[in-house]
């Protein structure tokens, strides 16, 4: 959903060198950028736009020694015609709609089912989840009302759930969506659900989607705050139980971000476990 900026174009002239948020801060992109799927990458980011970098995946993947590649649509960065080589694919958030008419959220689809037939686990945050709900036949639609800032999930205790989401059925994490997978794709597993969006997450073979930004980071959310789209606050006026105010959502990051990061180590150490040896 178009939720913290107006509508941006598909894509948008390259520029290099170009920068991008990885562990919260800039840093230079790695120089595996516009390589091909067969240089020894291990996981594929797609990333939409410029605003909603990679943040915590990146920190985790380079603590992880992993070799890996980021290319945002947004900055002209063609994706790859196929993933055929790696090992996991993560598809980031965005402040478009899953439902819209852009071609590099169709390409992203047929990524995500390619992925899906050779066996290579895809992690979807916010909007890529709502791509792996699209892709592999479920519906995403505006809800009732939007999720923004800091809330708690309740996972349902399934032996799915707990692989992926740890022991404890509640934590709280980051939101920032007016849009869900209201449907599930066949065979999907629901695992998670908020009081303003009932389906959090869901598992479905290798693969799970989610509806929060579990890759978020405090720089990111003040970067978000910084330029939140003219429906923030009549948002924040209409539905003050499920859309924080700035105070509210700063003070709040203080106290949830390192919780955030310790479950995004479980579900991304989840991940790779299910990658191909």
């Amino acid at each position: 959903m178009q939720n913290r900026m107006a509508a941006i174009p598909s894509a948008a002239p390259a520029v290099a060198p170009r920068l991008v948020p990885h562990s919260g801060s800039l840093q230079p992109i790695i120089g595996a950028m516009n390589a091909s799927m067969t240089d020894g990458t291990q996981v594929l980011v797609l990333q939409h736009l410029n605003e909603d970098g990679p943040g915590h995946l990146g920190q985790w993947l380079d603590e992880q020694g992993v070799r890996w590649q980021v290319r945002c649509t947004e900055a002209g960065e063609a994706y790859p015609a196929s993933v055929k080589g790696i090992k996991g694919l993560a598809v980031l958030g965005g402040a478009w709609s899953a439902n819209d008419d852009r071609p590099s959220l169709r390409q992203a689809e047929a990524l995500i089912r390619e992925a899906d037939a050779l066996g290579i686990p895809v992690l979807g945050h916010c909007l890529g989840g709502q791509l792996m709900a699209r892709a592999f036949g479920g519906r995403v639609e505006t809800l009732a009302q939007p999720e923004i800032g800091w809330h708690p999930i309740h996972h349902n205790g399934s032996a799915t759930a707990r692989a992926w989401l740890g022991e404890a059925p509640d934590a709280t994490v980051y939101q920032w969506h007016h849009d869900s997978f209201v449907d599930l794709p066949p065979g999907a597993e629901l695992i998670a659900s908020s009081l303003a969006c009932a389906h959090q997450a869901f598992a479905l073979r290798q693969h799970l989607a989610m509806q929060f930004h579990i890759e978020i980071t405090p720089a990111k959310i003040a970067d978000w705050l910084a330029r939140p789209g003219a429906a923030y606050g009549p948002a924040v006026r209409a539905h003050p139980d499920s859309v924080q105010a700035p105070e509210a959502m700063r003070a709040a990051t203080a106290l949830h971000q390192p919780g955030s990061e310790a479950l995004a180590r479980r579900i991304y150490e989840a991940w790779r476990s299910r990658w191909a040896r």
